[in-house]
Parts: C-alpha cells; structure tokens; sequence
C-alpha cells in the first residue's frame, strides 16, 4: 500500500492545474505586478489579488514559498511545546490558505479552521486547491476585511503570514492586539529583508507585552540584541519548484530558497531552544563556525572542532535556523 502523499507533495499536485486556460502572457504579468507589491510598492486599502488571473499567478508564484517559510516557523515552535498541537486554527490574511497546509504538516489530523482574507477570488481559489487535502475539507472560508474592525473568536493558534506589509501602521497595531487577546499561539512570518523584520519586530515587541513568551526563533523573551539598522534576523527554507513554478518564474532551477523572519509566541509552557544558529553554518577543515543567538541574550560566535567528537558531527549536519545544540546534546535539566 503506498503512504499518502505530503501535504506538501499534495499542494503541488493542487497546483498543477491551477493554470489551465491561463494565457503565459497574462499569468506573466500578474506575477510581475506581485512582485512589485511583495517588495512593498503595494496600497494599504485595496487588496492585492484581484481576479482570478492574479489568484492563480500567485498561487503559482508564492504559494509553495509561502508554505515552506511557514512550514519552517512552525516546525521550531513545535520543538518548543513536543506534547502539543493547536485544537483550532485562524489563518488571518491567509489568501489561498498556505499557512493551512503548513500546519497540516506540522500537526496531521483535523482540526477546526477558519481562513480569514477580503479578497473573494482567493477565497474561492483556496477553498479549491484545498479539495486536495482532506485534513482541509471542513474549513471556513470567510471574507473579511484585516484591520481594526477585525474580531475573532478565541483560538489555539493563529498564523499571520506575509500579510503586515499590506496594512497601514494603525491597521498592524489593531490587529495585533485583536490576535493578542484571541490566540494562544501565534505564529507571524513577514519576507526576510530589513523591513520584514522590522515588522517582525514591532509585532514581537507588542506580543511580549501583551504577555506572551517567545518560543521562537528567539531563546527568550528579551529584546533583540541586533543593532538597529546594522542588521537584521532571517532564515531560508527551500523550495522545490515544479516546472510549472519555473515556467511561471521564469526560472530554470530545480529549487529556490526563500528568505523569510518570523517570530513564534505563545502563552503556553514552551521551552525555547538554548541557541538559534541565525546564519549560515560555515563549515572549514576541521571545524564548524555557528553564528548563534544565545539567551543571555547575545550574539555570538562558536567554533565547534573535530575535537568536540560528536558534537562536531551535529554541526556539520546543522542548518540555519536550527536550534543549537541538538536536544540529544543538551545538559538535562535538573
């Protein structure tokens, strides 16, 4: 008997005929326009899928990117809290509903759900693509517009992803505090360039406030130790790419990677990791440099050597974003 397919293999196969009928030219020029959008030059009070052209130009485009980043995020909250999985899910903003999926991978089974967006075409589109995925078949799909008349019924987890860059400052500030006093996980991933963490950040800021604890990326709850201005904290998660995707993309690889920051809050009783390797591992002869966010909290490098036996294994086996060192590696807790 063949296992059944990956949520995330399923969403390709959903994908893959999203297009049919789609004219290249049409499908090439809704992606250029989102592409635009993504890196910001997009209005705050109309939505940025628009028909059916634009939904599936953007399915085709973002959506495995999308799930992967979400995946990532919530896959290094769940190692925070191993005993749990969120009864009830809100996905705000959720367009054609990635984020649904990436908690289909991160927690199999069925669950109450709800995808919240005000653009209809997408709705209708996600509702569709979802047809694939049985965990799925239940879900709300429910238009409504994000912002400060946003309300929402208390939830386990709420994911916000990719949506903060579309909202005015006012709008972001509302939302946040309506997810606040909801949710009892949320889960926020914002494209990792400056100003995605920058909005990670605000978001982060006003959680903690608001009394919720920092399961992830962070090892704590303090501010960032990143200088303002001076850097700013990202992961990559890759991407397979179908050769619809490539065709879509104009691209000839196989994979992508897509750069994303994010932060995991919670009021539950998580167990952040001791470290987060937040960037790339370099590996040299005879030795691993990890650059790692550590609770105290600060920045640090460490170099791990063949002398570290088979803590020097699991470095070179470490990718960034991990949490540092291996569970299996760690002091156990007295």
């Amino acid at each position: 008997m063949n296992d059944p397919a990956s949520p995330a293999d399923a969403l390709r196969s959903s994908l893959a005929t999203l297009l049919d009928g789609l004219p290249p030219r049409r499908a090439a020029q809704a992606v250029d326009r989102l592409i635009a959008s993504y890196r910001g030059a997009t209005p705050t009070d109309t939505p940025i899928l628009r028909d059916r052209a634009d939904v599936a130009a953007y399915a085709a485009y973002r959506m495995p990117a999308t799930f992967e980043a979400v995946h990532a995020a919530l896959e290094a909250f769940a190692e925070t809290v191993p005993d749990w999985a969120p009864g009830s899910h809100i996905d705000v903003g959720g367009g054609t509903g990635a984020a649904t999926w990436a908690v289909t991978a991160t927690w199999p089974g069925e669950r109450s759900v709800t995808v919240l967006d005000w653009a209809e075409p997408a709705l209708a589109t996600g509702r569709e693509i979802a047809a694939a995925n049985p965990a799925l078949e239940d879900v709300r799909w429910q238009r409504a517009r994000i912002g400060s008349a946003l309300t929402l019924d208390p939830t386990d987890l709420v994911t916000v992803s990719y949506v903060l860059n579309e909202l005015t400052a006012a709008d972001r500030t509302a939302l946040l505090d309506t997810v606040a006093s909801a949710a009892r996980t949320v889960v926020i991933v914002e494209p990792g360039t400056p100003d995605g963490y920058a909005r990670v950040i605000e978001a982060r800021d006003r959680l903690v406030a608001a009394g919720f604890r920092i399961a992830a990326p962070c090892p704590h709850s303090a501010a960032c130790p990143i200088v303002p201005g001076t850097d700013w904290c990202h992961f990559a998660a890759r991407v397979s790419r179908s050769s619809l995707h490539r065709q879509i993309k104009g691209g000839s690889l196989a994979y992508e990677d897509e750069k994303f920051s994010y932060v995991a809050a919670t009021r539950l009783p998580a167990t952040p990791a001791p470290a987060r390797v937040v960037r790339k591992p370099q590996i040299r002869k005879g030795q691993v440099l990890l650059d790692l966010c550590e609770t105290e909290p600060a920045l640090r490098r460490t170099t791990v050597t063949k002398r570290h036996g088979d803590l020097y294994k699991a470095a070179r086996d470490t990718d960034w974003g991990d949490a540092w060192p291996p569970a299996e590696d760690r002091e156990p807790e007295l």
